[in-house]
């Protein structure tokens, strides 16, 4: 696969996950809309990781990941990129699962939506740059 269509594999398949995530808000499954809007981030981050040249590493840790794809992140960012990590379910045991669907009320997803939403669109300016 070049460069090019690597990046392009990790755009699609991110803007696809958005498409994901808001249908699953809209059908009051908050707790996987979220999850879906960690994949959004972490594959924006593949993305340019894959852009400046580099095969990004095994990991859905979104730390990492920024790291990686050498992005100065705004400090507040680096504490949601903590938060919105945790919403990654996909090896989690059912007990966190469940503590996770708890806490992933409406209000929740509302506030962590509007962020992910924000650092998804920053993202994909800094995909611009990079350009």
């Amino acid at each position: 696969m070049t460069q090019e269509a690597a990046v392009q594999f990790w755009l699609v398949s991110a803007a696809r996950n958005h498409v994901v995530a808001n249908s699953n808000f809209s059908s009051k499954h908050y707790d996987w809309a979220l999850f879906f809007w960690h994949l959004v981030i972490e594959k924006s981050l593949k993305a340019i990781i894959s852009q400046i040249g580099e095969t990004p590493i095994a990991t859905h840790n979104l730390l990492k990941l920024a790291k990686q794809a050498q992005l100065e992140l705004p400090e507040n960012y680096k504490e949601h990129f903590r938060e919105i990590t945790g919403f990654n379910l996909e090896a989690r045991y059912d007990d966190y699962k469940f503590s996770f669907y708890k806490k992933a009320t409406r209000n929740f997803a509302i506030e962590w939506i509007a962020i992910c939403e924000e650092v998804y669109q920053w993202l994909l300016q800094k995909h611009g740059e990079k350009k």
